[in-house]
């Protein structure tokens, strides 16, 4: 006789079951640890080339930046030589400016304006005089005061300031174009 035929079958059925459990629970486990396996390659995968992807993002950001920097530092190169360009005509001018205003503070020159020789207007009241040992040939010229000789430098003064600021201004403005 055989032991099965010993086990009531209420008993039996039940073990048939938890047999069956036991089965479709383990194979569900095996099916549960491969699809764990294949998702978790996946995602591994997934992951891997998430990061390669951030990091040549991370090397092409970089290196825009760098360029950038380039630029900027060789803009601001240039703007430097530009302003050292402007300020030393600046200081040129102010400098021939002092000579001229020393010179004609001395009387060592004399600001001249010419007269229309045409019109009888000016001709009559201011002669045209000449140095001692030398004549004058050419249009009659009448010489300024030198206080007058002095505002018309400081005009001119300014005037050679603003345009060398706005030639220094300009030349800002194209580099920045550029």
């Amino acid at each position: 006789m055989r032991l099965v035929e010993l086990i009531p079958a209420p008993y039996r059925m039940l073990a048939s079951a938890v047999l069956l459990a036991t089965l479709v629970g383990g194979s569900a486990a095996i099916a549960w640890r491969v699809q764990d396996w294949r998702y978790g390659s996946r995602l591994s995968e997934q992951s891997r080339l998430h990061t390669e992807i951030l990091n040549q993002l991370a090397q092409a950001s970089a290196a825009q930046q760098r360029a950038e920097q380039n630029k900027r530092f060789a803009l601001e190169q240039r703007l430097a030589t530009s302003e050292q360009t402007h300020y030393r005509a600046l200081s040129d001018a102010q400098r021939d400016q002092g000579r001229l205003r020393d010179r004609l503070a001395t009387a060592d020159l004399r600001l001249s304006v010419l007269l229309d020789a045409t019109s009888g207007a000016g001709t009559g009241s201011m002669p045209a005089t000449t140095a001692a040992g030398g004549v004058v040939h050419g249009p009659t010229r009448a010489e300024l005061d030198p206080a007058h000789a002095q505002r018309i430098i400081n005009i001119t003064d300014d005037g050679d300031r603003g345009l060398i600021a706005l030639a220094g201004c300009q030349a800002y403005v194209r580099e920045l174009n550029r």
